[in-house]
């Protein structure tokens, strides 16, 4: 009897056994699947990756606020739109390096996967801090000299972008048509912005040929650049503004001394124009970003940025602020309104 019993036992623990290994949850449902390399790794239909942008910009002013606009636009444009599948983080520096230099940091810290530096400084803090990723940068005005690229044809490594630099020979013929008696050019810039510098550097070459005296006030900080526009009232014929950061952000206080004293302020940037200068053969700084923002997708869409040379704008338009023209009393030609590409009143 006790060999029998044990027996039935045996059996029925083997078939207890057998209808647990059927299933899981008490045998209700049947047991998981291994999941396949395709079901893990591949995407949902339809899903993209979000790009993670790093956007920074070396201050707010007019001209530089319109190529992060225009940047956003050419990215959309390219398919690569804010909210859908693009993330962007805009950082501004307020004209201090060291703030530049920390969001820098902090993209190559958060992994962005491109970053587009707007100003000089901007794009020299992120070349700097992010060699891994794509840096493109805008409005630098001598890249060379900057020592963001070796070539502007085939840049090394991974940084490219677009340039503003603009011809001071075409800036000084169109002062001299305002004043033909030009005698003493003042330029106010920054000496720690290497895109100023270089346009200073331009700018005396130019004006050694044409015989005008060029009267330098660099400053080093903004709170000197309204003290470097007074210090030149009385020794200067006109003033002139660079393509620098400081300065253009700060125009208005140049521009009130200028006025108080009448002495003719004239620009290298349209925007600035708009604000209260006389005229300037200057770009587009809108289309600028849009062709910044192209050149950012196609670097996405895996062009190399080794072949994507910088793009230099090789036109200038004629702007001229006829209510500046009359504040400072200078008169402007028939000839020379048909040529502008906008009058401003």
């Amino acid at each position: 009897m006790r060999r029998a019993s044990s027996f039935v036992m045996a059996a029925l623990l083997s078939l207890t056994l057998a209808a647990c290994g059927a299933g899981s949850n008490g045998g209700s449902q049947p047991a998981a699947q291994p999941q396949t390399p395709s079901q893990t790794e591949t995407p949902a239909a339809g899903e993209t990756k979000t790009v993670k942008l790093g956007l920074t910009q070396f201050v707010e002013h007019p001209a530089l606020d319109s190529i992060r606009q225009g940047i956003l636009d050419g990215l959309k444009e390219s398919g690569y739109e804010d909210g859908k599948n693009l993330a962007v983080d805009y950082q501004n520096a307020h004209a201090d390096m060291n703030n530049a230099v920390t969001i820098a940091q902090k993209y190559a810290g958060d992994h962005k996967d491109i970053v587009i530096a707007i100003a000089t400084p901007s794009a020299q803090a992120a070349a700097k801090a992010i060699t891994d990723k794509p840096v493109v940068f805008s409005a630098v005005t001598d890249p060379l000299s900057a020592q963001l690229v070796s070539s502007l044809e085939k840049p090394e490594g991974n940084v490219t972008g677009t340039s503003d630099k603009v011809s001071m020979e075409q800036q000084l013929e169109l002062i001299k048509t305002f004043l033909p008696e030009l005698k003493k050019l003042g330029v106010i810039y920054t000496t720690s912005e290497v895109n100023a510098e270089v346009q200073v550097k331009d700018l005396e070459e130019a004006t050694k040929k044409a015989g005008v005296e060029l009267v330098k006030a660099g400053t080093s900080q903004m709170s000197e650049i309204q003290i470097a526009a007074q210090g030149l009232v009385g020794k200067v014929d006109a003033i002139f503004i660079p393509i620098d950061n400081s300065v253009v952000s700060s125009f208005e206080a140049v521009l009130g001394a200028a006025e108080a004293n009448k002495v003719p302020v004239f620009a290298s940037d349209t925007d600035t124009v708009k604000r209260g200068a006389v005229a300037t053969y200057g770009i587009d700084y809108y289309k600028m970003g849009v062709q910044t923002g192209e050149m950012a997708a196609r670097v996405l869409k895996g062009q190399a940025v080794a072949e994507t040379p910088v793009e230099i704008s090789k036109t200038a338009d004629l702007y001229i602020n006829e209510s500046a023209v009359e504040k400072f009393g200078l008169t402007v030609t028939d000839a020379l309104k048909q040529q502008a590409k906008e009058l401003i009143k």
